[in-house]
């Protein structure tokens, strides 16, 4: 058993008659396709339907499950309180895999639910399966604002849960594709718009899901997609095995693209490992920089001793550091994140020791264990850990806000012997006010006191 097939299915209110009231009729191709996908469920005969909704409860650093026996909803807020669902949750699948989730450390549960019932992500696609279909629990999944890599990873979780269980199970990923197609429509019109859906669509027709998690970001949020997490999921369930993929719909005349296609595994395929895949790549760009910060942060926390060079590292990390890092001096930070959030950051704003290398060794110990915000990082932590390494310039005086630049420059703020940093080039920190801000509550010195500027360029290293 485990997840016999899986459907890309987008989910506009006004494809329900009811609600659309006569609209829908322009979008009669994704209606034809979206009872078909229906049937196939409907002869697929599945214990557990799993639905990742865009609309359901959406935390940004975690995945909320809906807990619970069951639940209800309708289409009151498009104005057709009648068409009503009573669903029954697949509990044991839930709690399974919040169990599997637990033991990983990764950031998916049942807790925090803010709206029990039904959203119209789940409702969509669930107005077609009850046509032909009225067996079969739910399991409702919400997206996160965690990375796309952390969404696949989520699918592979509920695939080992399923497996676990031995359930009949097919998954269903409700999202729309871009929402900015046309002048005319309610989002009006981007220019990656089209591309996003070209894009999305050319990628599942050939169910390569590697390519989904190449993705630019910031490109979906200008196509104002709101469904690609959820496609990832998906394709994270499907991971290590081969795919027979058929597009049966693609819509955009009113301005949303609307894409149906379906997926069935066709047994292993030791080639679309994508995770493990991503994993080897990242770890093979990443630089010596990165490399010597992650190698000092592991071998202390294994062995409660600090590195040494070249002693306790490997033949091939030693031919990755480069020469400059034990010719120069220089102030360094370590960054480590896990699964998007922030998990530890130490650093020196000038030199402390011999040379770079001695500095990015010590300051990944204290960022991976002695940071006060956190408590210290566990060997289990490893493979979700993302490091990156700053190389700090010369500090330089100056005497305006105005020759600071968030992007290019870090900064320093002094005042008596309280002092405040601030690393260039941070995610939320877009202006200079707010960059001075934060290296002043830092250096716990209060705006009104008089303080002095520096500014300091950085090399980082990912």
């Amino acid at each position: 058993m485990g997840v016999l097939a899986a459907f890309m299915v987008p989910h506009p209110p006004m494809i329900v008659p009811d609600v659309g009231r006569g609209s829908e009729e322009q979008i009669r191709e994704t209606t034809e396709a979206y009872l078909q996908v229906a049937r196939e469920i409907a002869e697929l005969k599945p214990e557990t339907i799993i639905i990742t909704s865009p609309h359901a409860t959406m935390y940004r650093n975690y995945f909320h499950i809906s807990p619970g026996v069951h639940a209800e909803g309708d289409f009151g807020e498009f104005r057709a309180p009648k068409v009503r669902f009573d669903e029954v949750y697949d509990h044991e699948l839930v709690n399974q895999i919040t169990e599997i989730a637990f033991d990983l450390d990764f950031p998916a549960g049942f807790e925090g639910e803010k709206r029990k019932s039904l959203d119209h992500g789940t409702m969509v696609p669930l107005y077609f399966i009850r046509k032909y279909y009225s067996e079969g629990d739910i399991i409702r999944i919400g997206l996160s604002g965690l990375s796309l890599a952390e969404h696949y990873r989520m699918g592979m979780i509920i695939r080992e849960a399923v497996e676990k269980l031995g359930r009949r199970a097919v998954f269903v990923a409700s999202g729309d594709l871009s929402h900015k197609l046309q002048d005319y429509g309610p989002y009006g019109f981007s220019p990656e718009g089209p591309v996003y859906d070209r894009r999305i669509m050319d990628v599942c027709s050939r169910a390569a899901f590697d390519e989904m998690l190449e993705f630019d970001e910031e490109f979906c949020d200008r196509a104002a997609e709101c469904g690609h997490r959820s496609f990832v999921i998906m394709a994270g369930a499907l991971d290590g095995t081969a795919v027979e993929a058929r597009t049966l719909s693609h819509q955009d005349v009113t301005g949303v693209g609307y894409g149906i296609c379906t997926f069935y595994p066709k047994g292993e395929d030791g080639e679309r490992h994508f995770y493990d895949k991503l994993t080897r790549r990242l770890e093979e760009t990443s630089d010596g920089y990165v490399r010597l910060a992650r190698a000092s942060l592991e071998y202390y926390i294994r062995t409660g001793r600090k590195l040494r060079i070249p002693e306790d590292i490997s033949e091939e990390l030693k031919e990755q550091l480069p020469e400059e890092m034990f010719r120069h001096r220089a102030g360094a930070f370590v960054s480590i994140h896990k699964h998007g959030e922030l998990r530890g950051c130490i650093g020196t704003i000038g030199p402390t020791e011999d040379n770079i290398a001695e500095e990015i060794i010590n300051n990944a110990i204290s960022a991976s264990t002695r940071d006060p915000r956190f408590s210290p990082i566990t060997e289990d932590e490893f493979p979700w850990l993302e490091v990156n390494v700053d190389i700090l310039g010369e500090p330089e005086e100056i005497v305006s806000k105005d020759q600071l630049d968030v992007k290019r420059y870090g900064v320093i703020v002094t005042s008596g012997r309280k002092r405040g940093l601030l690393l260039p080039d941070l995610e939320g920190v877009d202006d200079v006010d707010t960059q001075v801000h934060i290296a002043l509550r830092k250096g716990g010195i209060r705006p009104s006191e008089d303080y002095t500027l520096q500014r300091f360029e950085v090399i980082r290293h990912t």
